[in-house]
């Protein structure tokens, strides 16, 4: 019952917050474009994250920062996380020293607020049920956006998957990285422990994200390259949240 009323707390702070945030990002991109209006929408985030801390009680810690690239500004990156919960979508930009660029289905455009804001930003929305043309598009603009100094960031299951299960590794990211010839990051992140897959009920506890070698593209296969970052990242969700793969583990 708490955790309903503080979720519903948070739902609405969300709500109310996004609204002048996003209100500032589009005004401000009626005079730039770029990295400026992107960080005010981070900022947004960072109020976000805030708040379920705050608010709900999840917290989180990070392992492996070092493993990301800093020394040169416009060293591409594709980072391939583990995808269980909204709060990754919302935390990794907050985290991440380079814009991100996220691959997602056009429909979120439609969002009052939330979706015009991220419309004026460096992202790549696609129609899910056009393929071919969908791939095209990320190819192209994950190019140009990769040799701007932005990080790729694709979600390999493409949906969010329950707390212990693993979904179908789908080689978008790595057909990405062999065509621009970025290195992939693998992330294993535990978010379902406090925000389940279809969900707005927050529980308290602490997530974990570790995040992994980069992975060099060159001169391998999409298909044979995700496999390799599967066997990583489902390896380390095994060794962050172990009773989640017991046979005893209760359903999510």
């Amino acid at each position: 019952m708490i955790a309903r009323l503080r979720s519903t707390v948070f739902v609405l702070w969300m709500a109310v917050t996004v609204i002048p945030f996003a209100l500032a990002a589009l005004l401000l991109s009626i005079f730039v474009r770029g990295d400026p209006v992107y960080w005010v929408c981070i900022a947004w985030l960072h109020v976000v994250i805030w708040g379920a801390r705050v608010i709900c009680g999840v917290r989180y810690r990070v392992q492996g920062m070092e493993q990301l690239p800093s020394a040169d500004r416009l060293a591409p990156v594709i980072l391939a996380p583990k995808h269980q919960s909204t709060w990754e979508t919302f935390a990794f930009p907050t985290l991440m020293s380079h814009p991100l660029c996220y691959v997602f289905k056009r429909e979120l455009l439609l969002i009052p607020f939330f979706g015009w804001a991220i419309g004026r930003l460096d992202m790549i929305h696609i129609d899910r049920s056009k393929r071919a043309e969908a791939w095209n598009r990320v190819a192209e603009q994950g190019r140009q956006l990769l040799a701007k100094g932005n990080w790729v960031i694709m979600f390999p299951e493409g949906t969010r998957t329950p707390r212990g299960s693993q979904g179908t590794y789908k080689a978008g990211a790595t057909r990405l990285a062999v065509t621009t010839g970025a290195p992939v990051v693998p992330i294993a992140v535990t978010s379902a422990r406090c925000w389940p897959r279809k969900s707005f009920v927050l529980r308290p506890g602490v997530i974990d994200i570790s995040i992994g070698k980069p992975i060099p593209s060159t001169g391998r296969e999409p298909d044979e390259l995700m496999r390799e970052v599967e066997q990583w990242i489902e390896a380390e969700m095994r060794r962050l949240d172990p009773s989640a793969y017991t046979a005893e583990a209760v359903p999510q």
